[in-house]
């Protein structure tokens, strides 16, 4: 659930902490007062774009924090899925915003949006004010329904996608197949020429290496043959290091047997000279061994020319060059037994495209299946939003073409008057009656989802009297089981209240602020009151609002 929200130079709000409960919790407040900004906070913490805007007046920063506590265990295994690992099961998410740029943290570890993102999946669902509209698009009710049945749909979408990729890449090479058939003769010719060019080269693998070492060693040949003739001059001549080192152990040798200690220091000078010995006798050999031949140099350099020439050609290395050549082989093949090339991948696509059909049948019948049970449970719940008299059902039609999704287009069919026929939503719904059957289609999404905090942001826009006080009962319901915040302009849903913020806006030295705060009992009742009476509140609008308040706590009793 979430357990707070802190914000701090967020538009009209300067900084304020807002602490939510379990169950039912109401943001209300005067038109203006920025109760938009809390639901823009939030979606700006769990993620979304940054509106330029939403930055306070000469503020150089603004900052939203939000804290859940999880203690779901399956939400807890998604999360490790995704490298987050909750401190006390709290998950903490910020965003801190300057003018030109945004920086989002999960527990103090930053992470990009889309990061942001998918865990806000996990933990909460927002349903902003005109999201219901979403309902007028029919792609928006098959992704609804899917995401009802994915515990059961989900292996199978994922194979359906696979082998809808198979298909298509199988189509892909037939339609390449016949249009390279016209030029057929022409590129086998070509690829003929290709792979003899690499044959001929008779390339072995790690050959280039080799020749690189022999070919730098050649050409600086001269200058070697310099540096080491030195080198054996000074440590192997007349004069040399290796001279010196032998008086000076004939020296040290000579007064050994006055001193144990010189023993030993005679001894370290004898490997001294043991060692050059050894380099001196292993310099000349190299020496002589060396002798620069300018006809295998002239080899080298064209050896190495050619094959940096297919290299360059074929793929970067020599294993990329004989692996084109495969390819190549392969292709030629399949261009002197044309026919046959055709028929095999004839022959492989109407063997996926029958596994194709069978995986869009089962994904089908499991959505048909599914989509019984969901119009049923949301027929129920609109019944219980006041929708008297409604039918509610999912239409499917065959799109007659394979998609990643199947060959289902399904869209959602009510009536809401006795004898009506059934017709799309977009045709018969009006705002206050989309706004309902969204709620009802996400109160039965949350129940077969673990998703503890759902958000409704005006979920009461179009309705009013018998029918805002179902929706307030409603909402009281989705509260026992659901963490769930509301922003609302009703009295009948606010005084289902069980935690009840105010939201208010106050000019202070020709600033405005907004402020958020926690109402007690009775500063709830006065809320209400001005949300059934207006500016002047009478002592009858009063006992209205406490009436309406005692008939709430009743109703939550039941």
């Amino acid at each position: 659930m979430l357990v707070s929200l802190h914000v701090k130079n967020l538009a009209l709000m300067e900084e304020a902490e807002v602490t939510f409960g379990d169950g039912l919790n109401i943001l209300s407040g005067e038109t203006g007062a920025g109760k938009s900004i809390i639901i823009g906070s939030i979606n700006l913490a769990l993620g979304e774009k940054v509106p330029k805007e939403m930055l306070r007046e000469h503020a150089e920063y603004a900052l939203v924090e939000l804290i859940f506590k999880v203690e779901n265990e399956e939400q807890l295994k998604q999360l490790k899925e995704m490298d987050i690992y909750p401190e006390d099961n709290e998950v903490i998410m910020s965003r801190r915003i300057t003018a030109s740029r945004s920086v989002g943290k999960i527990n103090s570890e930053t992470v990009p949006a889309s990061c942001m993102k998918r865990v806000a999946s996990l933990l909460i669902d927002i349903h902003g004010q005109h999201e219901h509209q979403s309902l007028l698009h029919k792609k928006k009710h098959l992704e609804i329904l899917d995401e009802y049945a994915k515990d059961k749909l989900s292996g199978k979408k994922k194979t359906l996608k696979k082998c809808y990729q198979e298909y298509q890449a199988l189509q892909q090479e037939y339609a390449q197949a016949l249009q390279d058939g016209e030029g057929r003769e022409r590129e086998l010719s070509f690829l003929e020429f290709e792979i003899q060019e690499i044959e001929e080269a008779q390339l072995v693998p790690g050959e280039d290496e080799e020749l690189e070492i022999s070919y730098r060693k050649m050409a600086n040949s001269r200058r070697i043959m310099d540096a080491i003739g030195s080198a054996y001059e000074m440590t192997g001549g007349d004069g040399s290091a290796t001279e010196q080192i032998g008086r000076a152990l004939r020296e040290m040798q000579s007064v050994t047997d006055y001193d144990p200690q010189l023993q030993v220091l005679s001894e370290q000078l004898e490997e001294v000279d043991n060692l050059l010995n050894d380099f001196n006798r292993e310099l000349s050999d190299y020496m002589s061994d060396s002798e620069f031949e300018e006809d295998t140099f002239y080899e080298t350099e064209k050896r190495l020319d050619l094959i940096n020439h297919l290299k360059d050609k074929f793929g970067g290395s020599i294993e990329a060059v004989l692996q084109a050549k495969e390819e190549k082989e392969i292709r030629c093949q399949h261009l002197l037994d044309y026919e046959e090339y055709l028929q095999q991948l004839k022959q492989r696509m109407a063997q996926t495209e029958a596994e194709l059909q069978k995986i869009c049948s089962e994904v089908s019948a499991l959505r048909q299946k599914s989509a019984k049970k969901l119009t049923k449970q949301v027929q129920k719940a609109l019944v219980d939003l006041n929708f008297l008299d409604v039918n509610f059902t999912m239409e499917f039609a065959d799109t007659g073409k394979y998609t990643a999704n199947g060959r289902d287009e399904a869209q959602f069919l009510i009536s809401t008057n006795p004898g009506e026929p059934l017709k799309p939503l977009g045709k018969v719904a009006s705002g206050g009656e989309m706004s309902r059957i969204m709620l009802a289609i996400k109160t039965i999404l949350a129940e077969s989802d673990q998703i503890e905090t759902l958000i409704f942001d005006e979920i009461d826009a179009g309705i009013s009297g018998r029918t805002a006080q179902m929706v307030a009962e409603k909402m009281n319901v989705i509260g026992k089981n659901h963490q769930v915040i509301c922003i609302t302009h009703l009295p009948q849903i606010a005084a289902m209240a069980d935690n009840h913020f105010l939201i208010s806006k106050n000019v202070v030295n020709n600033a405005t602020f907004s402020n958020i705060v926690l109402l007690e009992e009775k500063e709830s009742i006065t809320e209400l009151a001005r949300m059934l009476g207006g500016v002047k509140i009478t002592d009858t609008v009063l006992q209205s609002a406490k009436e309406m308040k005692e008939l709430a706590i009743s109703v939550k009793e039941q």
